[in-house]
């Protein structure tokens, strides 16, 4: 949940830095996206292994 509302603040900080003049360039848009893609592979990673039993819930 912690990273989901980080990677929101960054996607809305972004064009408030192009209102103000300050445009980052598509290669800083990607070095950016990265850790963002490797975060989703290691959650899809973490939840495979996981095991969930319904049963057990209650």
């Amino acid at each position: 949940m912690f990273k989901n509302r980080f990677w929101l603040t960054l996607a809305l900080a972004v064009p408030a830095l192009a209102f103000a003049g300050v445009v980052p360039s598509p290669a800083a848009g990607a070095m950016l996206m990265s850790p963002s893609t490797i975060v989703v592979a290691l959650n899809a990673q973490l939840l495979r292994r996981l095991k969930l039993n319904p049963a057990k819930v209650r």
